[in-house]
């Protein structure tokens, strides 16, 4: 990731070049970002970006590397096994959509992933994004299984991917503009960030057989 960029540029202004880049390309996607425009944001020259980012593609990945820091904070809450699954399940809703409503271009941009110029990215992106997530949900739910406090026709594998799926479309709903009118379009308005945790909640709950 760069080219010595953390001994020379100080942390507010690397944060400041990665969120004007996490900015650009949400805006404009990968193919159309500019990076003169990144590098004028963040007060630095085009040159000076070069000297730490071989090139666009570099720096794209550093951008998303960057915006993953906070959700794997949330991931490490979720190790504590005091809180149970119900527990764990309301603290990840709970923080996602406060992470969706404060960093929305953050989830803009991981859409653009799917699409566009970003598809040459997605094997290894979905590998850094998704394996940490994957393995913290499944055994979330595998722990609960065994406990019997689960239904225990499921697989945890497959119920974590379905979860994590209903998350990912709740995040878009709150950053993307078409799955943002989407979600008033199925809710008759936009709901409050409580009716979705408390509505999700009650979902998942009865898919797992939690009383």
């Amino acid at each position: 990731m760069g080219y010595g960029m953390y001994k020379r540029l100080d942390g507010d202004t690397l944060n400041k070049l990665l969120e004007a880049g996490i900015g650009e390309f949400a805006e404009k996607g990968f193919d159309k970002a500019n990076i003169a425009d990144i590098a004028k944001k963040s007060g630095l020259s085009v040159g000076v970006m070069y000297k730490y980012y071989k090139d666009k593609d570099d720096f794209f990945i550093s951008c998303v590397r960057h915006s993953l820091e906070l959700l794997n904070e949330v991931m490490d809450e979720l190790t504590d096994e005091s809180n149970g699954l119900i527990g764990n399940m309301e603290i990840t809703l709970r923080r996602l959509v406060e992470h969706a409503r404060k960093h929305t271009e953050y989830y803009v941009m991981y859409h653009e992933i799917t699409a566009g110029g970003c598809r040459k990215f997605a094997p290894q992106l979905a590998k850094e994004i998704e394996s940490v997530t994957s393995t913290v949900y499944s055994k979330l739910i595998g722990d609960a299984k065994a406990k019997g406090l689960v239904r225990q026709d499921i697989d945890p594998n497959m119920f974590a991917f379905f979860f994590d799926n209903l998350l990912m479309m709740l995040q878009f709903s709150l950053s993307c503009e078409y799955y943002r009118e989407r979600m008033k379009i199925y809710c008759n308005g936009e709901p409050t960030d409580e009716m979705l945790v408390k509505e999700l909640l009650k979902f998942m709950y009865a898919a797992l057989g939690i009383k």
